[in-house]
């Protein structure tokens, strides 16, 4: 089908309102993941039901997210992409007030599954910032709006622990809830729509079939610890995760439009990103997981540094602040060298944050300079990644493909708390009553994170090189044939 490029009259408000009003979405966005997150060990009791079955209510929001990402995308691209933003800003709030009036499990899944849902809106961002700003400000603009994301989860943790210690624990959902209405009415009134679209008709089925591959793949993978890795149950959703993806792949090949289109994925460029995301995603996670239980854990066990969950959370906000004072950085670094020499740098950067973190973990500000040394590095690779994925597919291909380049990322983190939270559970100390991770298994987690940043390394290394015209977003006067030839000559 032809793209429409036509522009709405919306365009024509300051790109500037755009990049804020992102930045502000992505932040709320990404809240989400952490917001139950001090909840946990009351949730059993909060909910009436039994730990096993309240550990759904994290599980269920990263599932939702890691599905709804490439759809999104590609809903985007067909529909519009503003459109589908304020979709999922919708179901964030609806998913938050359904969760604010319950203390019942199935209601509380309901709401959290809604709220994962959501995280449609980073890939949606992304690409809303290609089409609807000149080619000089979307550098800057992408490194702020995938900044957001760390800040998000990065304040998150305090914010939602201040919240918790001092209030009805509804209260968090009501905010959440305050917050996406903030963020629905900015982008209906201020955001413009893009002007790029591809009608064409959706993909039902192979949305359905990667919705459940993504199950069968994410599902064993972060409850196989409880599940044990070769319970039947476990190895089955692997098996059917292997079949089902490898169907949705022969269907996707024989699709005129299909929901993603593995042809333009698999081409160098894309597929190298996409297999570097996955190992950042699996670094990033190491220090989220990790640093907060160092610095909770009693100092009697001879390495932990006492804090509460409130002092642990603000610890642990530079990490998440130095990803967006970096930005520009980022995007001066990636408009002079390229992304990716600045995805390199990156992955370069978050290694060395876990070699300071292997041998200095002695004080709370030993802890926070690795913390702002690795986010610094995520900040850096998180910018470039969007980057290299624009730079390498078609204008009206972008909304897909960067959602599922966020969800590279997510199967990243999904890996990474899998193995890294196995690694922690088995390798422990006693302290008393309890069982604490000992300091030998949060190396083993700081070499695993290593040894991620050097493989993202050389994938980033793998990328090929290209300053093709397809990086350049379309003008408001681009016709559909000239865009074209700019993709072809890039292929």
């Amino acid at each position: 089908m032809t793209p429409d490029l036509s522009t709405p009259t919306t365009a024509a408000r300051p790109p500037r309102f755009a990049v804020v009003v992102l930045a502000f979405v992505g932040i709320v966005v990404s809240l989400m993941q952490t917001l139950v997150v001090p909840l946990i060990p009351q949730l059993p009791s909060l909910l009436h039901t039994t730990a096993t079955d309240a550990s759904w209510i994290i599980t269920a929001t990263l599932l939702a997210g890691a599905v709804v990402m490439p759809i999104a995308g590609r809903l985007g691209d067909m529909f519009g992409k503003r459109r589908m933003l304020v979709i999922s800003l919708a179901l964030l709030v609806v998913g938050s007030v359904f969760s604010a009036l319950t203390s019942s499990l199935g209601m509380m899944l309901a709401g959290r599954i809604l709220q994962g849902l959501a995280m449609g809106a980073i890939p949606l961002g992304i690409s809303i910032l290609r089409d609807v700003l000149p080619r000089e400000k979307v550098g800057p603009a992408v490194a702020a709006m995938s900044a957001s994301m760390g800040v998000g989860g990065a304040i998150g943790l305090p914010v939602s622990a201040l919240i918790a210690q001092n209030a009805d624990w509804h209260v968090l959902f009501w905010a959440a809830a305050g917050l996406g209405v903030v963020s629905l009415v900015l982008v209906a009134t201020i955001l413009p729509e893009s002007p790029v679209r591809t009608p064409s008709r959706f993909d039902f089925v192979g949305a359905l079939g990667l919705a459940a591959g993504l199950i069968a793949l994410l599902l064993p993978i972060t409850k196989g610890a409880s599940w044990g890795w070769t319970s039947p149950l476990t190895l089955g959703l692997f098996a059917a995760a292997a079949l089902i993806l490898v169907l949705w792949g022969i269907l996707e090949l024989r699709l005129a439009s299909p929901l993603v289109d593995l042809r333009v994925s698999a081409r160098p460029r894309v597929l190298f990103t996409n297999l570097a995301s996955i190992a950042v995603g699996v670094a990033m996670y190491g220090m989220s997981l990790s640093f907060p239980q160092l610095l909770m854990a009693p100092t009697s066990t001879g390495y932990g540094l006492g804090l509460t969950m409130v002092q642990a959370g603000l610890a642990m906000a530079p990490g998440g602040i130095v990803m967006m004072l970096l930005s520009p950085v980022s995007a001066r670094l990636t408009a002079r060298r390229g992304p990716k020499t600045t995805l390199i740098i990156g992955a370069v950067v978050i290694g060395a944050g876990y070699v300071l973190a292997f041998f200095l973990i002695d004080a709370v500000w030993q802890i926070v300079a690795a913390s702002m040394v690795i986010g610094a590095g995520i900040g850096l690779a998180y910018a470039a990644m969007p980057a290299l994925i624009m730079g390498a597919v078609p204008p009206t291909e972008t909304g897909a493909a960067n959602g599922l380049n966020a969800l590279m990322r997510s199967v990243g983190t999904s890996v990474s708390a899998a193995v890294m939270g196995m690694i922690l559970a088995n390798m422990t100390m006693s302290f008393g009553s309890v069982t604490v991770p000992s300091l030998a298994g949060f190396h083993v987690t700081f070499a695993v994170a290593i040894g991620s940043a050097a493989a993202a390394l050389v994938l980033a290394a793998l990328i090929p090189r290209s300053r093709s015209a397809v990086e350049e977003p379309p003008t408001n006067g681009t016709s559909s044939r000239s865009a074209r030839r700019r993709v072809s000559s890039a292929a």
